[in-house]
């Protein structure tokens, strides 16, 4: 299952972008042999698309036709990190080809965006930095993947 990252802005060099880039690396490598991947990433340039619509229209263009959308939302679904593992899992057993991971700018997601998910996953309780929740979403592919092939990355 090819997976894409769709966000809102830019993440430029520095922390953020070095800890993104390892992340899917890391996802690439332990989620092939799980028939996961590889993760690519698109940018919205939020220069360009300045209102929540305008960002949601652009985002919607991004995800691949066909793909099962998850909105990174509030109002979302919480999930455990095995269960996110599982969640992933199941799509993939039910053959999905392509998920499209959403991440709106400073305003959220536009409604348009959040109508069209799929599934909407919450990060928490607490509103994170986009750049940081990008990141964070890696990080739990890279878990997910590794609580699926058995690593002891993932310590419960």
């Amino acid at each position: 299952m090819r997976l894409q990252l769709c966000a809102v802005g830019r993440i430029r060099k520095g922390p953020e972008r070095a800890l993104l880039e390892d992340y899917l690396t890391r996802f690439d490598r332990a989620g092939k042999q799980l028939f996961l991947g590889p993760c690519s990433e698109h940018e919205i340039d939020d220069r360009k698309a300045t209102s929540a619509g305008a960002q949601g229209e652009a985002l919607l263009r991004a995800v691949p036709s066909g793909a099962v959308l998850l909105a990174l939302d509030e109002r979302g679904q919480q999930m455990t990190s095995p269960e996110f593992a599982a969640w992933l899992a199941r799509a993939r057993d039910r053959g999905i080809s392509d998920l499209a991971i959403v991440i709106g700018g400073a305003d959220g997601l536009a409604e348009q965006v959040v109508a069209r998910a799929d599934q909407q996953l919450s990060l928490g309780g607490m509103v994170w930095p986009h750049r940081l929740a990008r990141v964070m979403i890696a990080e739990q592919l890279y878990r997910a993947a590794t609580i699926l092939a058995g690593s002891p990355y993932h310590r419960t």
